[in-house]
Protein backbone atom coordinates (compact mmCIF):
# COMPACT_ATOMS: atom_id res chain seq x y z
CA UNK A 1 0.00 0.00 0.00
CA UNK A 2 3.05 2.35 0.76
CA UNK A 3 4.01 2.27 -3.08
CA UNK A 4 0.33 2.73 -4.24
CA UNK A 5 0.72 6.11 -2.21
CA UNK A 6 3.84 7.17 -2.92
CA UNK A 7 2.63 6.75 -6.76
CA UNK A 8 -0.32 8.55 -5.76
CA UNK A 9 1.41 11.39 -3.49
CA UNK A 10 4.13 12.10 -6.63
CA UNK A 11 1.57 11.78 -9.70
CA UNK A 12 -0.32 14.60 -7.75
CA UNK A 13 2.57 16.56 -6.61
CA UNK A 14 3.87 16.31 -10.42
CA UNK A 15 0.54 17.80 -11.25
CA UNK A 16 0.39 20.77 -8.55
CA UNK A 17 3.98 21.56 -9.75
CA UNK A 18 3.18 22.24 -12.60
CA UNK A 19 0.04 23.63 -12.52
CA UNK A 20 0.50 25.51 -9.65
CA UNK A 21 4.07 26.76 -10.93
CA UNK A 22 1.86 28.43 -14.02
CA UNK A 23 -0.60 30.43 -12.14
CA UNK A 24 2.72 32.03 -10.30
CA UNK A 25 4.75 32.19 -13.04
CA UNK A 26 2.47 33.06 -15.67
CA UNK A 27 0.26 36.91 -15.93
CA UNK A 28 -3.36 36.59 -15.83
CA UNK A 29 -3.99 38.10 -18.60
CA UNK A 30 -1.42 35.44 -20.49
CA UNK A 31 -4.00 32.27 -18.95
CA UNK A 32 -7.11 33.74 -19.98
CA UNK A 33 -5.63 32.88 -23.46
CA UNK A 34 -5.64 29.85 -22.15
CA UNK A 35 -9.69 28.06 -23.04
CA UNK A 36 -9.31 26.09 -20.02
CA UNK A 37 -8.24 29.15 -17.56
CA UNK A 38 -11.60 31.42 -18.32
CA UNK A 39 -11.98 31.30 -14.65
CA UNK A 40 -8.84 33.34 -13.80
CA UNK A 41 -10.76 36.06 -15.44
CA UNK A 42 -13.34 35.96 -12.32
CA UNK A 43 -11.14 35.79 -9.94
CA UNK A 44 -8.32 38.88 -8.79
CA UNK A 45 -4.44 38.51 -9.89
CA UNK A 46 -3.77 37.69 -6.22
CA UNK A 47 -5.98 35.56 -6.09
CA UNK A 48 -5.26 33.00 -9.00
CA UNK A 49 -0.98 33.93 -7.39
CA UNK A 50 -2.34 32.48 -4.37
CA UNK A 51 -3.88 29.40 -5.71
CA UNK A 52 -0.84 28.73 -7.17
CA UNK A 53 1.34 29.27 -4.31
CA UNK A 54 -1.41 26.74 -2.21
CA UNK A 55 -0.55 24.31 -5.24
CA UNK A 56 2.97 24.69 -5.50
CA UNK A 57 3.50 24.45 -1.25
CA UNK A 58 0.62 21.36 -1.44
CA UNK A 59 2.67 19.40 -3.79
CA UNK A 60 5.93 19.81 -1.98
CA UNK A 61 3.83 18.73 1.11
CA UNK A 62 2.46 15.82 -0.37
CA UNK A 63 6.89 14.23 -1.17
CA UNK A 64 8.99 15.87 1.42
CA UNK A 65 7.44 15.47 4.68
CA UNK A 66 6.84 11.89 4.43
CA UNK A 67 10.31 11.60 2.46
CA UNK A 68 12.70 13.23 4.92
CA UNK A 69 10.78 12.05 8.15
CA UNK A 70 10.57 15.18 9.40
CA UNK A 71 7.07 16.24 10.91
CA UNK A 72 5.67 13.39 8.20
CA UNK A 73 1.83 14.61 9.49
CA UNK A 74 2.32 17.59 6.87
CA UNK A 75 1.56 15.35 3.72
CA UNK A 76 -1.68 14.16 4.54
CA UNK A 77 -2.69 17.69 5.40
CA UNK A 78 -1.12 18.74 2.16
CA UNK A 79 -3.59 16.03 0.72
CA UNK A 80 -6.20 17.43 2.54
CA UNK A 81 -5.93 21.12 1.63
CA UNK A 82 -5.63 19.69 -2.39
CA UNK A 83 -9.28 17.95 -1.45
CA UNK A 84 -10.39 21.22 -0.55
CA UNK A 85 -8.73 23.17 -3.49
CA UNK A 86 -10.69 20.75 -5.61
CA UNK A 87 -13.96 21.24 -3.63
CA UNK A 88 -13.37 24.83 -4.82
CA UNK A 89 -12.49 24.57 -8.50
CA UNK A 90 -15.83 21.96 -8.36
CA UNK A 91 -17.80 24.55 -7.45
CA UNK A 92 -16.14 27.38 -9.92
CA UNK A 93 -16.54 25.01 -12.79
CA UNK A 94 -20.01 24.05 -11.90
CA UNK A 95 -21.27 27.70 -11.81
CA UNK A 96 -19.40 28.22 -15.07
CA UNK A 97 -21.19 24.79 -16.82
CA UNK A 98 -17.54 24.21 -17.80
CA UNK A 99 -18.91 20.42 -17.47
CA UNK A 100 -15.45 19.09 -19.34
CA UNK A 101 -13.12 20.43 -16.61
CA UNK A 102 -15.61 18.28 -13.64
CA UNK A 103 -14.48 14.36 -14.28
CA UNK A 104 -10.59 15.79 -13.88
CA UNK A 105 -11.10 18.04 -10.95
CA UNK A 106 -13.33 14.59 -9.44
CA UNK A 107 -10.58 12.30 -10.16
CA UNK A 108 -7.53 14.69 -8.83
CA UNK A 109 -9.77 14.96 -5.79
CA UNK A 110 -10.48 11.14 -5.42
CA UNK A 111 -6.87 10.72 -5.70
CA UNK A 112 -6.18 13.44 -3.03
CA UNK A 113 -8.32 12.48 -0.58
CA UNK A 114 -6.83 8.58 -1.00
CA UNK A 115 -3.28 9.74 -0.20
CA UNK A 116 -5.03 11.70 3.00
CA UNK A 117 -6.70 8.95 4.49
CA UNK A 118 -3.57 6.41 3.64
CA UNK A 119 -1.50 8.76 4.81
CA UNK A 120 -3.49 9.33 8.30
CA UNK A 121 -3.89 5.56 8.89
CA UNK A 122 -0.18 4.92 8.35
Amino acid sequence: MNVVLWIAAGLLAALYLGAGGMKLATPREKLLENPNMGWAGDFSDAAVKGIGAVEVLAAIGLILPQALDIAPVLTPLAATGLVLVQIGAIIVHARRKETKSLPVNVVLLLLAAFVAVGRFAS
